[in-house]
This record gives C-alpha cells, sequence and structure tokens, in this order.
C-alpha cells in the first residue's frame, strides 16, 4: 500500500511541478493547447490559466514533501497526505483519481502503511 500511493503521489507531484515549470518558462502546459477539465472553473472566474505555474510548482513541492514525510515516518504524515489530497480533487480528472485512491488507503489502510 505505501508503494502504491509513492507512486501516485510521484505521479501527481511531479507532473505538476514539471508542469507548473513548463508553463512558467514556455506560457503553454505539456500536452494538448487547451488544459483538462481542470481548468473550466478558473474560465468561468475569468483567470489566466496560464499564469497558474505557480500553483502547479507549490502543489508539487508539497506532495513531495508529503512523500518525504511518509517514507521517514513523521507524525504530521497522516493529515498532511489527507490535506493535500483533498486540495488536489480539483485537478481532474488523473489528479482527482490519485487523490480519492490515496484518501482512501490513508483511511482504510492507515495501520498497514505505518501511519
Amino acid at each position: 500500500m505505501k508503494i502504491l500511493i509513492t507512486i501516485l503521489g510521484l505521479l501527481n507531484g511531479g507532473f505538476m511541478l514539471l508542469d507548473g515549470v513548463f508553463v512558467t518558462l514556455k506560457g503553454k502546459y505539456i500536452g494538448p493547447e487547451k488544459p483538462g477539465p481542470w481548468a473550466e472553473p478558473f474560465y468561468k472566474l475569468n483567470i489566466d490559466v496560464f499564469k497558474l505555474g505557480w500553483v502547479f510548482i507549490l502543489f508539487g513541492i508539497l506532495w513531495l514533501t508529503w512523500l518525504f514525510g511518509l517514507w521517514t515516518n513523521k507524525e504530521w504524515t497522516y493529515v498532511y497526505g489527507l490535506a493535500i489530497s483533498i486540495l488536489t480533487l480539483w485537478y481532474l480528472p488523473v489528479g482527482t483519481i490519485f487523490s480519492i485512491i490515496i484518501i482512501a488507503v490513508l483511511i482504510f489502510a492507515r495501520h498497514k502503511i505505518g501511519l
């Protein structure tokens, strides 16, 4: 279980960090010209999604920090993991799916991963 949530956390955090740096430097996200479904609420609020690189960088760093806590058995890991997973639910579709799986593992298999 710990390996599973580590992989999902690395995918979420690593991609968000990489995509945030990429959009900050290049003015576009990795992949298609139009961002995924996560961008729709931002469009409705008239927020330029191509100026959100710092948000992705921050989320990437937060995810990687959580992984550090997970593997070094920090006491804040459980609450932090739930929080960052909940805060990433907006990142449709893949970030949402990964976050739901991580939340489920943290809640239902907490003892199996040593938290």
